[in-house]
C-alpha cells in the first residue's frame, strides 16, 4: 500500500501532478486531503482553483457537475454561497459565477474540509490578489466565516511537508489548520524538528479573515473591499445588461 503513496509523491516530484510550493497565484490554493486505501492512509496536497465572472449561477461545483462530488462536499459548497450572500449581498444582488474545482482529481471528492480553501480561492479571484503557494490549507467553514475542525490533520500536514521537503525547505512553507485541531497534533519527528528550526510552520486560524491575511500578506479588509468592488461592478453591469 505504501507503493501508492510513493507513486503519487513521485508524480508530484516530476510535475505530472501539478503542485506549486513557491510564488503566488490568483485564484489558486493548495488544499490538503487524505487518501484512504483501506490498510494505509496518507495525506497529499491538491490544487484547488476558482474562476469568477459575471453571471447568476453563484458558486458552481465542477465536481458536482461531473457527478464526482459526494453529499458532504456538496453541502460544504452550498455553505460557501451562504457566506458570500452574508458578506456581500446585503446591499445589492449577488451577480456572480464562481467555478471551483479540485484540479487533476479523477476519483471523486467528498467531505467539507476544503470549504475554507474554496472561499480563499474565490476571494482571490474576485479581488485579483494572489495566494501564496508555499502554504497549504485545511478546514471547513460555516456561513459566518468561522473555521471549523476537520479529520486527519496530522496526515494532511505531513503530506504537504513531504512535498516541500522534496523541493527544498525554504523556511516560509507551512499549513493553515483550524485552531480546534491543535490539541490533536502528533506529528512525525522530522516535521517537529523542522518546525523547531523555523523551516516549516503550522498556523492555527479561527476565521476566514485570519486565513486570507496569512495567504495573501494583505489585510483582510483590503481583500474583502476589493472583492466587494468587483461584485458591485458585476451587479451594475448586470443591471445595464438587463435594461437592454
Amino acid at each position: 500500500m505504501k507503493l501508492i503513496e510513493e507513486k503519487i509523491q513521485e508524480m508530484i516530484d516530476d510535475g505530472s501532478i501539478m503542485i506549486d510550493v513557491k510564488g503566488s497565484v490568483i485564484g489558486q490554493v493548495n488544499g490538503l486531503s487524505v487518501y484512504d486505501i483501506g490498510e494505509h492512509a496518507f495525506g497529499k496536497p491538491a490544487r484547488i482553483t476558482a474562476r469568477t465572472a459575471l453571471g447568476r449561477s453563484g458558486v458552481i461545483n465542477i465536481e458536482r457537475e461531473a457527478e464526482m462530488s459526494g453529499r458532504t462536499h456538496n453541502k460544504g459548497v452550498a455553505i460557501l454561497s451562504g457566506y458570500f450572500r452574508s458578506q456581500f449581498a446585503q446591499d445589492k444582488p449577488l451577480v456572480m459565477d464562481a467555478s471551483i474545482t479540485f484540479e487533476q482529481s479523477y476519483s471523486g471528492v467528498d467531505g467539507d474540509s476544503a470549504s475554507s480553501t474554496e472561499i480563499y480561492a474565490i476571494l482571490s479571484s474576485l479581488s485579483g490578489i494572489p495566494i501564496r503557494q508555499d502554504l497549504a490549507v485545511t478546514g471547513s467553514v460555516n456561513q459566518k466565516g468561522e473555521i471549523q475542525p476537520i479529520g486527519g490533520v496530522n496526515l494532511k500536514i505531513e503530506g504537504f511537508f513531504d512535498v516541500c521537503k522534496a523541493r527544498g525547505l525554504t523556511g516560509k512553507q507551512g499549513v493553515l489548520i483550524p485552531h480546534q485541531n491543535v490539541g490533536e497534533l502528533m506529528l512525525r519527528e522530522d516535521v517537529c524538528t523542522a518546525a523547531r528550526k523555523k523551516q516549516f510552520a503550522v498556523f492555527a486560524v479561527r476565521t476566514v479573515e485570519e486565513g486570507i491575511e496569512l495567504l495573501t500578506g494583505v489585510s483582510a479588509r483590503t481583500v474583502l473591499e476589493k472583492a466587494n468592488k468587483k461584485l458591485q461592478e458585476y451587479a451594475e453591469m448586470w443591471r445595464r445588461f438587463e435594461g437592454k
